[in-house]
């Protein structure tokens, strides 16, 4: 695997940068923005919010939705302090952008800073219980090894993720109406431990966090979640949007895979 060979090479840092220009995707359904560009275009839909709303019965319709949900596209920027999606600590996640559909395809061009110096791209792609991710120099994709945490599909699982998320949700407060894209109820609450590690793939682990979600007055789907971790003493924010909730996405095992 490319991680436990290539990259402990300093004189690779130059290749990488080079080569590092490749397409996430090998299907026809690439993303409409690559990462780094903004995020889901949000187009005001003209929804209004009763700001006088339920929390908890907001919360309810939300984990029912979510739980119905077929397909969606997903955004998630992080900041703050590094968070590595490999054993060795030399591959930190920065931002990803993927499509999912039900039950278990999804893919996902990956922002990520290599060594903390060297920012490159990587794809990945799931279906069922196969995972792929590309190499950065040759572009051609390899078999997921052990010690990488990198499975697209788990950051939207709506059957164990989102609805346990949302039904497992403590002090549940509105926070208010906010207009992203149309208005939205602002939820706030407290996400326990179990459920922050299932939406963040393995990457967060055993601590409850503070959530901020937005969530469609009438759909009642979330289309935005804002959170704070913190790992091993320093703090890392995150930012996922969610948006094309029901868009058909072609998601196949990549062509060019390598055998490893």
């Amino acid at each position: 695997m490319f991680a436990t060979a290539s990259l402990v090479v300093a004189g690779l840092a130059f290749v990488l940068a080079v080569a590092a220009g490749f397409g996430a995707f090998d299907g026809d359904d690439e993303p409409d923005a690559a990462p780094g560009d903004g995020g889901i275009e949000l187009e005001d839909d003209g929804a209004v919010a009763d700001p006088s709303a339920d929390a908890v019965e907001v919360t309810r319709q939300a984990a029912a939705a979510m739980g119905e949900v077929g397909s969606v596209e997903f955004r998630l920027e992080r900041d703050g302090a590094p968070v590595f999606i490999d054993e060795f600590r030399r591959i930190a996640l920065d931002s990803l952008r993927g499509q999912f559909t039900v039950p278990t395809r999804a893919q996902a061009e990956l922002e990520v800073t290599i060594e903390g110096n060297l920012a490159t791209r990587l794809g990945a792609v799931a279906v069922d219980d196969e995972v792929w991710i590309s190499n950065p120099v040759t572009g051609d994709f390899e078999v997921l090894s052990a010690g990488y945490d990198i499975d697209p599909s788990k950051f939207f699982d709506p059957q164990n993720g989102w609805r346990p998320l949302l039904a497992k949700l403590a002090g549940v407060t509105l926070a208010g109406v906010d207009d992203r894209g149309g208005e939205r109820y602002h939820i706030s609450g407290t996400a326990p431990a179990a459920q922050v590690s299932e939406i963040t793939v393995g990457l967060v682990e055993g601590q409850d966090v503070e959530v901020d979600l937005w969530v469609h007055p009438s759909t009642y789907l979330v289309t935005a979640a804002e959170f704070e971790t913190v790992i091993d003493g320093e703090r890392s924010q995150w930012v996922l949007e969610l948006g094309r909730y029901g868009d058909t996405f072609v998601i196949e095992p990549p062509e060019n895979v390598r055998p490893t």
